[in-house]
């Protein structure tokens, strides 16, 4: 994955670029192993969430 990361990108990216893209998709990936093991917030706690974080 990261191979195939660094070959798409433009050829002038940086390194800080390059680690950050990487991170991203670390991040993506860790979170698509939680929903897999069951471990996601259900929609409509996420929605009560968001509301509170709107109203405040």
């Amino acid at each position: 994955m990261v191979l195939k990361t660094v070959r798409e990108l433009p050829d002038n990216c940086s390194i800080d670029e390059i680690a950050d893209r990487i991170e991203f998709l670390a991040a993506v990936q860790k979170g698509f192993d939680q929903l897999d093991r069951g471990e996601g917030i259900p929609h409509e706690e996420i929605k009560r969430q968001l509301a509170s974080w709107l109203t405040s």
